[in-house]
């Protein structure tokens, strides 16, 4: 005993800081160790000897050893996901999309619901996903009554007519009326377009622009041909501001000759002009009858039945003369081709645009200020492409020149501005 106290000096060894411990399973051999656990010392002759200490908080410790380890279906309902969790649950599409190379480009979506899913069409078209195209857009239709999906309604009458379903496209136009209370689209032929660059047969094409009068009949002279050797002619038309009387019967005469005789004259971007006509002409005011018969025979082309023999009334009662009659008018859509004289900046493109780098632009844009790219025979092009084009078209854009694309079909148009091509070129697109 008085040994214990001459060893009083000496310095305590630390004790062992004791951790909780995990619930030792039956049968192990932690299972046979007491609970209250103590720290000990050992004396200099190893005597073993217990040194008092507090007990621990055993609920405590009960608690924590038997709290369950936290697992990822452990998780409640509804909890946000983590950021691996959020990653595997992106469908497909999102993946493969929007982590593209090609969404770097400067892309304004727009805020509302519907233009989201046009972006989607669009983007499911240019990949060449045409099974899901059709029931898509007819879903779309229920949630955007009236002129309010009228963007959709024109991307799925493009649709058909590039299927070719010319039942479905008419069945269509019906429920169109009713939905929009406008006049919907006339059916235009889909032929096969062969590509200029493989050595396709190139149809000629001319343009008329401004505001012609008689002194420009000579601006005629390609129509004249085409009747004469009965060869496919493209008009372009999206520069043409209006004509006198005297031109505007000219060309309506070559525009029925060529009707009636089987020579194929096809009017680009007339739209613009059918209008301007409307607001010239009155109806009771007997004046430039000449004018009047070339809206008619535009309507035969661009417009509804009903659109003609409103203003065929209105013609009858003005000048008291029989009006020409409908006729049904099929127009087919030409093969791209080489330019006339008059519209030698016009590229034509055509088929479908797939990886396409367009190493032949350059040349074509560096020649002109004011290029024009003709996408009429164009069926599809990839979202690839449409990234690459952009990039051509930029630099140009930034040195001030003017690019026009003209006449892409609803569903490529959708693809352009979701890259944004609408911010370094001017698409044109055919309203029918």
């Amino acid at each position: 005993m008085f040994s214990l106290f001459k060893k009083k000096t000496e310095k305590m060894p630390e004790r062992e800081i004791m951790r909780p411990r995990p619930p030792a399973t039956p049968g192990s051999p932690q299972s046979t160790v007491s609970g209250s656990l103590k720290p000990t010392v050992k004396k200099a002759s190893e005597e073993i000897v217990k040194v008092p200490e507090p007990l621990p908080d055993l609920e405590f410790t009960r608690k924590v050893q038997s709290a369950p380890a936290p697992t990822p279906s452990a998780a409640k309902p509804g909890a946000p996901k983590t950021k691996v969790e959020m990653e595997l649950a992106m469908s497909e599409f999102d993946r493969e999309f929007t982590n593209s190379s090609v969404m770097a480009i400067n892309v304004d979506h727009g805020s509302d619901s519907i233009q989201s899913d046009i972006e989607q069409v669009a983007v499911l078209y240019a990949n060449g996903q045409d099974a899901v195209i059709r029931p898509l857009l007819q879903s779309l239709l229920g949630a955007y009554p009236g002129t309010e999906g009228l963007r959709l309604w024109q991307m799925l009458f493009d649709f058909l007519e590039l299927s070719g379903d010319r039942l479905a496209f008419e069945k269509l136009t019906a429920e169109f009326v009713e939905a929009c209370e406008m006049s919907p689209p006339a059916w235009r032929e889909v032929g096969a377009t062969p590509n200029a660059s493989s050595g396709g047969l190139a149809v000629e094409s001319c343009e008329l622009q401004g505001v012609l009068t008689a002194d420009d009949v000579k601006m005629l002279a390609p129509l004249v041909d085409a009747l004469k050797t009965k060869r496919p002619l493209r008009v372009e038309c999206g520069r043409l501001a209006g004509c006198d009387d005297e031109i505007a019967g000219r060309l309506a005469d070559l525009l029925t000759g060529a009707r009636h005789q089987g020579a194929v004259i096809v009017l680009d971007n007339v739209e613009a002009l059918i209008p301007r006509l409307r607001r010239r002409l009155k109806a009771g005011e007997a004046a430039n009858a000449r004018s009047w018969l070339l809206l008619l025979e535009l309507l035969q082309r661009h417009a509804t039945q009903e659109d003609f023999e409103h203003y065929a009334i209105d013609f009858a009662v003005t000048f008291e003369r029989s009006p020409p009659s409908w006729e049904v008018v099929s127009l087919p859509k030409l093969p791209a081709g080489k330019a006339t004289s008059q519209a030698k900046d016009a590229h034509y493109l055509s088929g479908e645009i797939k990886n396409s780098r367009f190493d032949d632009l350059i040349s074509v844009l560096n020649l002109t200020d004011n290029a024009v790219l003709d996408f009429s025979g164009v069926r599809r092009m990839d979202f690839a492409s449409a990234g690459q084009l952009v990039n051509i078209l930029a630099p140009f854009k930034a040195g001030g020149k003017d690019v026009i694309v003209r006449s892409p079909n609803h569903l490529v148009a959708e693809l352009m501005a979701v890259v944004g091509l609408n911010k370094v070129a001017r698409i044109i697109v055919p309203k029918s």
